[in-house]
């Protein structure tokens, strides 16, 4: 059993980094507008290292602000490297504060890095007789492995832990001493550290030249013994490699006073790191560590479906530093009892506005019964109603609401209103009153903020409401519902909901006024929501004998695809693991000479890396062709029919309309948006999704080329609105351009190719990005790209006064108006800034097609509402959308569809929409 003392030493900069752009593209930002992705992936990494390796001593080494005595040697030392991204300097501080709440030493010496202070620690420690980690990915460390010094890399993406010996550094770099890789590192030079090496030599050349010469100074010695080139760039920068190799080489005599009790791991300061947490908005990190939140539960009352990983603009409010609570509040909440509903509803008729919301059995509004009713219509007060469990009895007591819910002159507050709207039309109570969605309101103005309740009540009022689970339990088979918690506990609950929201309402409709999303509001996002509550209701229907039959038929060919993989390989093997499929690939077939590997040293079989290995051997098509059909087998053809609603026999998915920060829509449980049309197999899905019955079919409406359409409008592209305006296909028009051949001479390829062009220049697609999507050269696809704008110059034009705009404002907007917040725009670190610019380009186009189908939504909802049709909205999917068409309409409604889709909006050029009828969605589209 090994008994030294097990010491780490982490190297603070390098995981804050990594933490950082793990959430690059979804980053962490609470409601002060702090951006606490970096605390948070560093916070974790630190709690899973004490308690996955117990260390029996821990201290975290920063670098200086200041500079280096490396910089003293070579000005230019890291000279390359983008600014420190401000996110990242605003960070520190809280890292330092959380370490001081768990009792660990933090380790900083003036002109000395990181690694310097790390290395002289290593030796001091190791000689005393300790095992010792170096915490870090950071490649130069391997110099300071020995029999008791490690690396310790920790989990990243996918990837698992790794630890990095003696054996393992000297196996990696074919060396003899781990010191070698000082000289390995001084010739093949760091870009990032601005470390000059030796022109010509990279990682191999340089481990082959020190196999051979042992070091640097060896391999000088003997420099007439090399050859042409490499011989020439070693004899003209000796001083740069001698340079280099002071600048690689880790310090080990750091002045710095140290005992090793001083970073002996002790117990946690609880109510310091609990503040902390508080003050962070972190939930799940206590709540693993200590067993308890921070009081800043997430509402779990509602189907609202949030990210982990949400984004707050820098102007939110700011949350309160003492938040109240129902037990620091005075407040009046009462329950209505039946003998007194007559006095109440004269009292609510006379009001203009209130608030309501409903309690209810579960979390679907299709099958949850109704408890109670919440109702506020002033601040610190609430009525609340309660129904019985029989369904007839709960409707009479309803009906004594049903014309306050008709009369359209009032507003109607709520947050998340879709829901509790379609609990009451289960009970025949139909909402007319004009509507104010906090949820929606706030969504609008922060679009990758959160946005549930409990989250608005923190940041606006400063207030923690009560936990659903405190009533229930938590999740999982053994939470109860609201209809088994007493009577007095859930008026509290319900009513202080009802309160919340009216109160949210008074802050919020000032702000959405202020911040000129009205119209957006007013005349989009909340006559969708009925819109939706009705699509969601109604539901389609799925064939589901036919997804079993396609089950079947999937599952022989998955099992045929598998004979013949382990007939072209020789031997039979879990084609699940990756493991095993790699050993297969690149050790017993060799199919490549040098395979990619993971972190973890196993190799690659991702999707993209096999790929790009499509034309080497059949092999991997046939396997590629498996994960996809095992895929469709298990996520749709296999699940869809659990997921048909016993009541009504159909698929009712929920859309979101606060998730996606373009102003899409989404769409879960299940997610029907998803199901992949390009292959054959995939398409083959939609052939279950079919009329309610023989008296319908199914009719799919579709925009043709909305974005492309929307960038010619919105760049003014003459050549662009050109093609459009007369009708030409206009890839076929582009690689015409392009490739400066007539419109008849474009090939399938370069057809093909211009397409992926047209699209991708839209998402702001790079040469190499192009090239790997084409799987054609950078070189080609840089002059694809270049041939693109020469073509269309005012696209490059409009994308550059896309980004110029953001820069300018902070946000760019659709047609319609909608705001997309871009914080990041103006960051000094370009990979953080090419995001925000890469949104910039696209958010526009892309919130603008969002913005038009919902008012064609809208619009076409109404009409066939007015007309009284029996046919019925059924799904939208991006740019399309699918009808339940009675036989007797189905002409009628087409051409209205079609002529209200194409008019919605006037563009420099004609917006199109194509329509297609079957017995099923596949033959519609």
């Amino acid at each position: 059993m090994n008994t030294k003392p097990r010491v780490f030493f982490i190297d603070a900069y390098a995981l804050i980094f990594r933490s950082y752009y793990a959430f690059i593209n979804r980053p962490i930002i609470n409601s002060k507008g702090v951006n606490t992705s970096a605390v948070y992936g560093f916070t974790n990494s630190l709690i899973e290292l004490i308690k996955t390796e117990t260390p029996s001593h821990l201290a975290v080494v920063f670098d200086p602000p200041s500079p280096t005595f490396r910089s003293e040697l070579f000005p230019e030392y890291k000279a390359n490297r983008d600014e420190t991204p401000e996110d990242i300097k605003l960070s520190v501080p809280l890292i330092k504060d959380l370490l001081d709440g768990f009792n660990i030493s933090v380790i900083e010496v003036p002109n000395y890095e990181a690694d310097d202070v790390i290395g002289t620690l290593a030796k001091r420690t190791s000689e005393q007789g300790c095992e010792v980690y170096m915490v870090t990915p950071d490649k130069d460390y391997g110099q300071l492995i020995s029999e008791s010094v490690f690396m310790y890399k920790p989990r990243k993406a996918g990837a698992d832990i790794e630890i990095v010996d003696l054996e393992k550094i000297k196996e990696k770099y074919s060396i003899q001493r781990s010191d070698q890789v000082i000289d390995i590192l001084a010739l093949m030079g760091d870009a990032a550290d601005n470390v000059p090496g030796v022109p010509g030599i990279g990682e191999k050349t340089a481990i082959k030249l020190i196999e051979k010469y042992g070091t640097v100074e060896n391999l000088i010695n003997n420099v007439n013994e090399l050859k042409g080139k490499q011989k020439e760039n070693v004899v003209n920068n000796l001083d740069q490699l001698k340079l280099s190799k002071k600048l690689v080489t880790i310090a080990l005599d750091v002045p710095v006073d140290f005992e090793i009790d001083s970073i002996k791991l002790r117990s946690y300061n609880k109510d310091r790191l609990l503040e902390l947490f508080k003050e962070l908005e972190f939930r799940s990190i206590p709540e693993r560590l200590f067993g308890q939140n921070t009081g800043t539960t997430e509402n779990i009352k509602k189907p609202v479906q949030q990210d982990l990983f949400s984004q707050e603009i820098e102007s939110s409010p700011e949350t309160a530093a003492n938040n109240k609570s129902i037990d620091t509040i005075e407040h009046k909440y009462k329950v209505i009892e039946d003998n007194g509903l007559d006095e109440f509803v004269t009292l609510l008729s006379k009001q203009e506005v209130f608030c309501f919301d409903t309690e209810t059995t579960g979390l679907d509004s299709l099958s949850s019964e109704i408890v109670g009713l919440a109702i506020s219509f002033k601040s610190s007060e609430g009525y609340y109603i309660s129904f019985p469990a029989n369904r007839e009895t709960a409707k009479e007591k309803l009906n004594y609401f049903k014309d306050i819910f008709a009369d359209s002159a009032k507003i109607a507050v709520g947050q998340n209103l879709k829901y509790d709207i379609q609990i009451l039309s289960q009970y025949g109570i139909a909402v007319e009153n004009k509507l104010f969605d906090t949820m929606i309101a706030h969504y609008l103005m922060y679009p990758e903020a959160k946005h549930n309740m409990d989250y608005l009540s923190e940041v606006y009022l400063g207030y923690t409401p009560v936990s659903i689970e405190s009533l229930i339990g938590k999740k999982g088979n053994f939470q109860g519902n609201m209809r088994n918690v007493p009577l007095e506990k859930i008026k509290e609950y319900a009513c202080e909901d009802a309160d919340i929201t009216w109160q949210l309402y008074l802050k919020l409709k000032d702000e959405l006024e202020k911040s000129g999303l009205n119209h957006l509001f007013t005349d989009i996002e909340i006559p969708l929501l009925k819109v939706l509550s009705e699509v969601e209701s109604y539901g389609v229907k799925l064939d589901v004998d036919s997804l079993k039959a396609y089950s079947l038929t999937l599952k022989d060919i998955v099992q045929n695809i598998e004979k013949e993989i382990f007939d072209l390989s020789g031997e039979k093997f879990n084609i699940a693991s990756p493991k095993q499929m790699g050993e297969v690939l690149f050790e017993k077939m060799k199919i490549i000479d040098n395979p990619q590997k993971t972190k973890t040293k196993q190799y690659s079989t991702s999707e993209e890396t096999l790929s790009k290995l499509r034309d080497i051997h059949p092999i991997i098509d046939k396997i590629l062709k498996y994960r996809r059909l095992s895929k469709l087998i298990s996520t749709y053809v296999d699940s869809l029919p659990n997921l048909i609603n016993p009541q009504t026999n159909k698929i009712h998915t929920s859309f979101n309309q606060t998730i996606a920060a373009t102003g899409r829509l989404s769409s879960v449980n299940p997610n029907l948006q998803n199901i992949p049309i390009r292959e054959e197999e995939g398409r083959e899905i939609r052939k279950a999704f079919i009329g309610s019955n023989s008296d319908f079919k199914i009719i799919s409406v579709d925009y043709s080329q909305i974005e492309l359409r929307l960038m010619a409008h919105m760049s003014g592209d003459k050549e662009m609105i050109s093609a459009f305006k007369s009708g030409e296909d206009i890839h076929t028009a582009t690689a015409a351009k392009i490739y400066k051949v007539s419109l008849s001479d474009v090939s399938k390829e370069q057809r093909s190719r211009a397409k992926t062009a047209n699209f991708g220049i839209i998402y702001g697609i790079s040469a190499f990005g192009l090239s790997q999507r084409l799987n054609i050269p950078r070189g080609e696809a840089k002059e694809l790209i270049d041939g693109y704008f020469m073509s269309y110059p005012r696209v490059r034009e409009y994308m550059n006064e896309c980004v110029e705009i953001a820069k300018e404002k902070g946000f760019v907007t659709t047609l319609m108006g909608r705001k997309r917040w871009l914080k990041d725009i103006n960051s000094g670190n370009a990979v953080v800034r090419g995001v925000a610019e890469r949104n910039a380009i696209n958010s526009p186009i892309q919130g603008s097609a969002a913005d038009i189908i919902k008012i064609a939504m809208i619009q076409v909802f109404n009409f066939m509402k007015a007309e009284q049709l029996k046919s019925k909205m059924v799904l939208q999917v991006h740019d399309e959308l699918v009808f339940d068409a009675h036989i007797s309409e189905i002409d009628y409604l087409k051409e209205n569809v079609i002529r209200i889709m194409e008019n919605v909006v006037n563009l420099e050029v004609p917006l199109i929409a194509e329509a297609g009828i079957g017995q099923n969605w596949m033959e519609a589209h």
